[in-house]
């Protein structure tokens, strides 16, 4: 018997198709601002999934018009790749990817891979979205976590110290962490 299930486990294990899986390792602000060769801010124009990797998978291109450019950019438009979409009768969800929609404002944060169209680092860690404050007064966007030492912080929800920013006052911690990384380069 006990030879038995050993065949049958190694006949399993054989027969199994590679398990994929992705892992997303939470990263410091500075690291996203670091690591990323493009970041904007704008509005979401267009979204356009398409087949890739001979319909294996499928991809959304979203076109964003640009508002603002902190670093690696100047034209008014921008295009970049986002896992996931729906094409007909399929759709392919990853999770931890954004999902974007035209009229979405967001910050965008993008690494790219030789001639490739760039991408979102860290899937959802390279978008920090833009809505309307509570009043309904003033465009806002979800604060930072930043640690403020060496040593790790407890990080409550609700907390009152932590409110959502001004688009001005995000745009001075993207600079903020711009400069941070040129003075640790030299």
């Amino acid at each position: 018997m006990r030879v038995f299930c050993s065949f049958v486990v190694l006949g399993i294990a054989l027969c199994a198709q590679a398990i994929h899986a992705t892992v997303i390792i939470p990263a410091e602000f500075r690291e996203v601002v670091d690591g990323s060769v493009l970041i904007a801010y704008g509005r979401v124009i267009d979204v356009h999934p398409e087949w890739a990797d001979g319909r294996r998978r499928i991809d959304s291109i979203v076109t964003v018009d640009v508002m603002s450019w902190f670093k690696g950019g100047n034209e008014s438009t921008l295009s970049c790749v986002v896992p996931g979409g729906e094409i007909g009768r399929y759709r392919q969800v990853m999770i931890g990817a954004p999902v974007f929609k035209p009229g979405d404002e967001a910050f965008l944060f993008l690494k790219s891979q030789g001639a490739g169209m760039p991408y979102v680092f860290g899937l959802n860690q390279g978008v920090f979205r833009v809505s309307v404050d509570q009043r309904g007064v003033r465009k806002v966007v979800s604060p930072l976590l930043l640690a403020s030492g060496r040593e790790p912080e407890v990080v409550r929800r609700g907390a009152v110290n932590r409110q959502p920013l001004a688009l001005d006052a995000f745009g001075e911690q993207i600079r903020t962490a711009m400069a941070a990384g040129r003075a640790g380069a030299r």
